[in-house]
């Protein structure tokens, strides 16, 4: 039975949330919201997340290494979580938070590289998106996975110049609209630039909350939509439709 379209957190962090999940899950029930993309970025938030969706069907999980937390690994951990990551496969929507971060001092560019190459090879491996950060790293990022010919790609909170969103669109990969969009010209200049079908909505809970807030969770969604709404000059529910397509086409 095909599930009805909803709102989606396309990317969160439930682990993280101070507020109890009990709590997170009736907030997002009362705005709508019926999908949240919890995303791993170590071996023990990777359990915690696939712990987290056995409990609420609408938690969905992505397992994945951020970056910085990678290269406190070894080569033999790393491929160790690699290995985990394929065993659930059909667990998983997707493998994220993954990616490159070159804001961190001593970011070890080229591990990080390395890693991330690994990483994009297993997403196509197992036919899953890869959910990409790319803090201070979005060429490089851009780069790499054109180079690799990825195909189901998710740019998490985009930051890079509008000639890397030109190649993201053209690559036909998905952009999520976080939820400080509210207060962020760039974000409201991605909605302009990109195409309806080529967004999703996320709130990066329990960051970048809409109001400048602490403790950001999945309900909040609502205000990336609502400004996608506005600026396209669609409806809610147009957006809704649409953006729950594009999630459904990355399954």
């Amino acid at each position: 039975m095909e599930q009805k379209a909803t709102f989606i957190d396309a990317h969160c962090h439930i682990d993280m949330c101070k507020t109890p999940v009990q709590d997170i899950i009736s907030h997002a029930t009362q705005a709508g919201v019926g999908i949240m993309i919890t995303q791993g970025v170590n071996p023990a938030s990777n359990r915690k997340a696939l712990s987290l969706a056995t409990k609420y069907p609408q938690i969905k999980v992505a397992l994945g290494l951020y970056p910085i937390d990678a290269l406190a690994l070894s080569d033999e951990e790393t491929e160790q979580e690699l290995s985990f990551i394929r065993d659930h496969k059909s667990d998983i929507f997707a493998i994220g938070e993954v990616g490159m971060d070159f804001k961190e001092d001593l970011a070890q560019h080229a591990r990080q590289e390395q890693i991330f190459r690994k990483i994009i090879a297993l997403a196509q491996e197992l036919d899953k998106p890869v959910i990409v950060h790319s803090r201070k790293a979005e060429s490089a990022c851009v780069t790499i996975l054109t180079e690799m010919h990825a195909k189901k790609v998710i740019m998490h909170c985009f930051s890079g110049k509008f000639s890397l969103i030109k190649t993201v669109v053209e690559n036909n990969w998905t952009l999520t609209i976080p939820t400080n969009v509210k207060n962020s010209e760039h974000f409201q200049k991605m909605i302009e630039a990109v195409p309806l079908t080529q967004l999703l909505c996320e709130t990066d809970s329990p960051y970048l909350h809409p109001d400048k807030l602490p403790d950001n969770e999945p309900a909040n969604v609502l205000a990336s939509y609502e400004k996608i709404a506005e600026i396209k000059k669609e409806s809610i529910e147009q957006v809704k439709n649409q953006l729950f397509e594009n999630y459904s086409r990355l399954v």
